[in-house]
């Protein structure tokens, strides 16, 4: 463990020093990430301009799931879109085979080996939001604390079907459409699960997890989650974690090398 921590800091810090010999690419990157948060505002608040509500949302409690939708954004460009994309690269270009052959397990490298610190404002916008709106409601520290837990679990299940989509190149090469569909299912997580129809609400719960990933940490946050749902979201991340790897095993046995 402590080597794979030595190269993880190696990893990240050279990935960073490299991002920013174009600093100019970072207040572009905040800019970006602040003209999507006020699209997603808006798009918020014609709900609430004429007081309308989600059932048993106010705006300061829908306010924290866009917050929590937010930081998964971050989440995602800031770790996984600069790693998992590139599987694809890897696999065209036939250069999976010199990571496959280097002394370090394969999934963690290809997970880990870059990030972009393009998706720090996300991250950062996403924890004003959520402090903005607990203030308003008068939430404590150990709210927030609490839900540390299920916002990890929100992490690893995206994490999860993320790499799980990008094994499928082995197979099917150019995927970038099938992760664009599922960046478009995981909109649907800026807003409460109970926005949507009851069969929308079975589908973003139980096919696609949407709800698990935005909608029970902000729950928690709120003092109202149910053991059972924080429980539940362990069990799929871990299940799902173990999937990946299951699945990418399977997956290098169908890979033909760029040297066979």
């Amino acid at each position: 463990m402590g080597r794979y921590w030595q190269v993880l800091k190696l990893f990240w810090a050279t990935a960073i020093a490299a991002e920013l010999e174009y600093r100019v690419n970072f207040l572009l990157a905040a800019l970006s990430s602040l003209g999507g948060l006020a699209g997603s505002l808006f798009g918020l608040f014609l709900f609430y301009q004429n007081d309308y509500t989600f059932a048993g949302w106010s705006w300061e409690q829908a306010l924290v799931v866009l917050g929590v939708f937010t930081l998964l954004q971050g989440f995602s460009s800031t770790f996984l879109a600069p790693n998992l994309n590139r599987i694809v690269r890897h696999i065209q270009q036939g250069t999976l085979d010199f990571v496959l052959l280097k002394p370090i397990n394969s999934q963690f490298w290809l997970s880990t080996h870059t990030l972009s610190p393009w998706g720090f404002p996300d991250l950062v916008f996403g924890l004003i939001v959520i402090c903005y709106a607990g203030a308003r409601l008068g939430l404590h520290v150990g709210d927030y604390l609490l839900s540390l837990v299920p916002i990890l679990f929100g992490f690893l299940i995206l994490y999860s079907l993320w790499f799980i989509l990008g094994a499928t190149s082995i197979w099917f090469v150019k995927i970038y459409n099938v992760t664009e569909v599922l960046r478009g299912l995981l909109e649907a997580g800026r807003f409460p699960i109970v926005a949507y129809p009851t069969a929308y609400r079975f589908f973003f719960t139980f096919v696609v997890p949407v709800a698990f990933l935005t909608t029970v940490p902000a729950e928690v946050i709120l003092g109202r989650g149910e053991i059972g749902w924080t429980i539940g979201a362990g069990v799929l991340a871990i299940a799902l974690l173990f999937a990946s790897r299951t699945f990418w095993q399977f997956a290098l046995r169908f890979y033909t090398s760029a040297s066979s």
